[in-house]
């Protein structure tokens, strides 16, 4: 059995991913107390489902403080299991249920949204870190999809994903990210008219960028990090590792160089690209 478990903060985006998964052809289970997550699990396999997909959140209950140890359990077993965590900034999360105007599960003796989405948070801390964290707040409902997408299809087995990220400091920090480093000190494209409208993927930009010593300088830096503790994350079993690299707008310099990251590890590990503010 081929098993995905979702979880995250209430208005991340958890719909969207369970929805992809059900188009994907997995048999889908929404908002199921952690209690019953190994019931459930067993009869379905007696059942012959091959591919199941569970949210478990905060509306579940208390048990879903149970979720970790049950996670080890299912580990154990014969089936390939995958976990992911959505999230999102406080200030996204209290936009969105403003503007759809539904309920916090949480929000209830007094409680305001605010208070109760920093309750959830608390909650679910130590969810926060296991498996694939990705931060919902800046992209579109279509480049959730699309990173799904990419989720579900890393082979079990496959090894560690190394993931390089671009993102732009004036649209707030990843909360996915396990490193991040800030390029905002290298020349920039932006002040070029020509360049400004153009990306960090296209020819015109790279060529400016790489007639910067300075940008030669960084990235090896980077890369000179990220080759030195590789090995030590892929030790620790980790699934994924993300590399964030931000610069002003997430547009020229921290695109052109994750790409070349990109490139300089794609024969040491599985390597996923993405670029949070092109998307």
């Amino acid at each position: 059995m081929r098993l995905v478990l979702i979880s995250g903060l209430s208005g991340s985006g958890k719909s969207i991913a369970l929805k992809i998964l059900e188009d994907s052809g997995y048999y889908c289970v929404d908002n199921l107390p952690s209690l019953l997550l190994q019931q459930l699990v067993g009869q379905l396999d007696q059942q012959g489902y091959d591919k199941v997909a569970v949210a478990i959140d905060i509306r579940g209950g208390d048990s879903i403080a149970m979720l970790p140890q049950q996670l080890d359990s299912l580990r154990a077993q014969d089936l390939e299991l995958k976990f992911l965590f959505l999230d999102a900034k406080n200030e996204i999360l209290i936009k969105r249920f403003s503007e759809t105007r539904r309920a916090h599960p949480l929000a209830r003796d007094g409680r305001s949204l605010s208070e109760a989405i920093a309750e959830e948070r608390e909650r679910l801390e130590s969810l926060a870190g296991i498996g694939h964290h990705i931060d919902t707040s800046d992209i579109a409902a279509a480049t959730l999809r699309e990173w799904v997408r990419q989720f579900i299809e890393v082979e079990a087995g496959a090894g560690l994903t190394l993931m390089f990220q671009s993102f732009g400091f004036k649209h707030g920090l990843p909360l996915d990210a396990d490193f991040v480093f800030d390029v905002r000190c290298l020349p920039n494209p932006y002040y070029d008219p020509v360049l400004r409208p153009l990306t960090g993927i296209d020819d015109a930009v790279v060529e400016f960028l790489e007639n910067q010593p300075d940008v030669h300088r960084m990235r090896e830096d980077i890369r000179r990090f990220v080759s030195g503790w590789l090995p030590a994350f892929i030790r620790d079993s980790r699934s994924y590792l993300t590399v964030a690299i931000g610069c002003t707008g997430g547009q020229h310099r921290s695109v052109c160089i994750s790409e070349w990251l990109a490139r300089e590890f794609a024969g040491r590990a599985r390597v996923l690209v993405r670029h949070r503010e092109l998307s």
